[in-house]
């Protein structure tokens, strides 16, 4: 009898759903934009993506089997983490790179902080920005697609950044991927396709992914380069990882804020740091570290954003 009057912690309605299936549904959404990046890139880039994988989840594995834990590499979170990570990296990376990333991804932005649901940063940036502090030469230098020939070409960010023409390029052939980059940031009408699905399914909603483009959007169009309201905001969503990353990684469950209205100031403030590194940094490109940097401020976005209990005032 007294059992009965004891309450677990909410939920208690059972929506169906398992981590399991949700990382294997964000896997599928992100296949298009993996085989863009094969047709567009070539078959090194499928090495990359294979190696990345295979290191994450034995990673995974070896860590759990070390430490005595119970063997999660079917519940698509390494998976994830090891196709993220490759998605983020030139498809003419020398072999070691990738499994460098996805080992150092899974030992020590996933399973220092305890395992999956306690890391506090997004693992596959955490392996992204490692592989650039240590490796910057390779993780800087992109082939052009194979329809124009493999030879080494800077990014259109890179580009702008160093003040060269970005005559020939046009909004089209970013939109396609036909341009330098990343393996899976590159065409943008697959990674839209994906996160079409995952907003149709509801694993993610629009709050966090269009504040931040659109923030940065803003923000490059305000502080253009010939002055006031003059940048080319378009060039800016289009190029880079700013898709890959807003629908895809700045939404990550266990690292983004709880309510909605905490995910729009979550969306803003990368939005604000990815433009202020384009536009003033030294680095081309952003995304990466606004993420891990908006990361950090979760835990105080949902404490100043949670919902009022019910019933009270």
């Amino acid at each position: 009898m007294h059992d009965r009057l004891v309450v677990s912690t909410s939920p208690h309605l059972h929506a169906g759903e398992s981590t399991s299936r949700i990382m294997w549904l964000v896997v599928l959404s992100l296949v298009p934009a993996g085989i863009a990046g094969v047709v567009i890139f070539g078959l090194s880039a499928l090495g990359v993506i294979a190696l990345g994988i295979a290191s994450a989840v034995f990673a995974e594995a070896l860590l759990e089997a070390l430490t005595k834990r119970k063997i999660t590499i079917l519940d698509g979170s390494a998976f994830l983490t090891g196709l993220l990570l490759t998605y983020n990296l030139p498809p003419n990376v020398p072999f070691w790179l990738p499994i460098a990333g996805s080992v150092f991804s899974i030992a020590v932005g996933k399973h220092v902080f305890g395992g999956l649901g306690q890391n506090i940063f997004n693992p596959a940036l955490v392996g992204r920005v490692f592989l650039i502090a240590s490796w910057p030469r390779y993780m800087t230098s992109f082939t052009r697609p194979l329809a124009y020939d493999a030879v080494t070409q800077a990014t259109p960010l890179a580009a702008l950044k160093e003040g060269k023409s970005l005559e020939g390029i046009s909004h089209l052939d970013l939109f396609l991927g036909l341009r330098g980059g990343c393996i899976g940031e590159v065409c943008i009408v697959a990674l839209l396709a994906g996160a079409l699905f995952l907003l149709v399914m509801g694993y993610i909603s629009w709050h966090t992914p269009l504040s931040f483009i659109l923030t940065t959007a803003a923000i490059t169009f305000v502080f253009g380069p010939d002055g006031l309201f003059s940048g080319n905001w378009v060039f800016q969503i289009l190029t880079g990882g700013l898709v890959l990353g807003a629908f895809f990684m700045a939404t990550d469950y266990v690292t983004s804020p709880l309510t909605r209205k905490g995910q729009i100031i979550f969306g803003i403030g990368c939005g604000l740091i990815t433009a202020v590194i384009r536009l003033w940094g030294g680095y081309p490109e952003g995304v990466s570290y606004a993420i891990l940097m908006m990361n950090a401020a979760t835990p105080v976005i949902d404490r100043f954003t949670k919902t009022r209990v019910y019933g009270t005032r």
